[in-house]
């Protein structure tokens, strides 16, 4: 089962990401260092696509580096 949009947010920001908004359901995260941001789309109740679960994934591993 997929995971919901909400709880990539909530790892995001436990990892110290910023949301700097964005356009419609769309939540751009910054962290100082990661070098690209990570965009979030939809709303926080819907499943999340594999791909933004990997794209969150790798953003929080390179945080920690």
């Amino acid at each position: 089962m997929p995971r919901k949009v909400l709880e990539l947010i909530k790892d995001l920001e436990a990892a110290g990401f910023l949301n700097r908004g964005g356009k419609g359901d769309h939540r751009n995260f910054v962290h100082q260092k990661v070098a690209k941001p990570v965009t979030i789309s939809g709303q926080p109740g819907a499943d999340a696509k594999h791909y933004q679960e990997k794209a969150v994934m790798l953003a929080i591993e390179e945080s920690k580096r």
